[in-house]
C-alpha cells in the first residue's frame, strides 16, 4: 500500500510534465504558425496580432482545461492558490511578450498589472473558485444515498493525525463564500 504523500508527490509530479509537454506542443504550434506567416510575406504588425490571437485561443481551448482539469475537488491553501497564478503570468508573458520601455529605450517583461489589463479573462485563481462553487450547487441536489454526498458530510472515524489539521475542501468552500 502505497503511502497518501508519495501518492500526492507522484501525481504532482505527472500534472507538471503534463503541463510542460502541453506547453512545449503550444510553442511547436506558434512555431509553424509563424513560419506561415512570414513564407506569405505578411506584414510584421499584421503577424503579430495574429499570432497573438491564435496564442490566446490555444490557450484557453488547450492549456487551461488541461490545468483545471478536476479542479472542483482541489483543497488548496494559499500557498497553493499562488501556483496557478504564476503558472499563468508565465504563459501570458510568452503569449504577448517584452515591452519597450519608453523612458529608456530597453526590453523588458511585462508587469503583473499590465497582463492583467491586456488578458480580458478573469484570472485562474477565480476560475478555479468558480468551478468549486458550481460543483457545490451540483453537490447541494444530490440525496443521500450518493456515495459523494456521504463523503462530503461525512466524519472519518479514528485519532487524528498531530498537529494543525489540514485545510479541507469545505473550509475553501466557506472562505469562497465568503
Amino acid at each position: 500500500m502505497f503511502r497518501i504523500s508519495y501518492v500526492y508527490h507522484q501525481e504532482d509530479c505527472i500534472v507538471h510534465a503534463a503541463k510542460l509537454y502541453v506547453f512545449h506542443a503550444f510553442m511547436q504550434a506558434v512555431s509553424q504558425v509563424r513560419k506561415c506567416f512570414l513564407s506569405f510575406g505578411a506584414e510584421t504588425s499584421v503577424f503579430q496580432v495574429a499570432i497573438q490571437k491564435f496564442k490566446d485561443q490555444i490557450y484557453r481551448t488547450i492549456i487551461l482545461p488541461i490545468v483545471l482539469y478536476g479542479c472542483e475537488i482541489w483543497s488548496l491553501t494559499l500557498q497553493e492558490e499562488r501556483k496557478p497564478g504564476v503558472f499563468e503570468n508565465m504563459v501570458l508573458r510568452r503569449i504577448f511578450g517584452p515591452r519597450r520601455d519608453e523612458v529608456t529605450g530597453e526590453w523588458r517583461r511585462l508587469y503583473n498589472e499590465e497582463l492583467n489589463d491586456l488578458y480580458s479573462s478573469p484570472n485562474i485563481v477565480r476560475v478555479i473558485k468558480s468551478i468549486r462553487m458550481r460543483w457545490v450547487g451540483h453537490m447541494a441536489h444530490m440525496g443521500e444515498e450518493r456515495g459523494v454526498y456521504r463523503i462530503l458530510v461525512g466524519k472519518p472515524e479514528g485519532r487524528r493525525p498531530l498537529g494543525r489539521p489540514r485545510r479541507r475542501w469545505v473550509d475553501n468552500i466557506r472562505v469562497d463564500l465568503q
